[in-house]
C-alpha cells in the first residue's frame, strides 16, 4: 500500500464475519512488522485506518533506523 509506505503489503480475507484488511511489511530483514489490522466497513479504505498504520510504519522506520546508529556506536539497545 504505497499510500502507508514503501513496501507495505495487504492480506484481504473475506469471511462471513465480515471483511477483513491486516497491513504487514517485510521489507525489513530482522522480522515482519504487522501495522494494522481493521474490519473495512465499506467499499473504500476509511481514512483513519490508512492513518493508524502509516504512523506506525513511520515510527518502526524511526525506531529501526535509531537502532542500527546505536549499534553503529557500539550501544546495546
Amino acid at each position: 500500500m504505497k499510500t502507508v509506505g514503501p513496501g507495505v503489503q495487504e492480506i484481504r480475507i473475506n469471511d462471513p464475519a465480515g471483511i477483513f484488511r491486516v497491513l504487514y511489511v517485510t521489507k525489513f530483514e530482522d522480522a515482519i512488522y504487522v501495522l494494522h489490522c481493521f474490519q473495512k466497513k465499506s467499499q473504500k479504505t476509511d481514512p483513519a485506518d490508512v492513518a493508524i498504520a502509516r504512523d506506525r510504519y513511520n515510527t518502526l522506520v524511526d525506531r529501526l533506523k535509531r537502532h542500527k546508529a546505536d549499534e553503529r556506536k557500539g550501544k546495546r539497545t
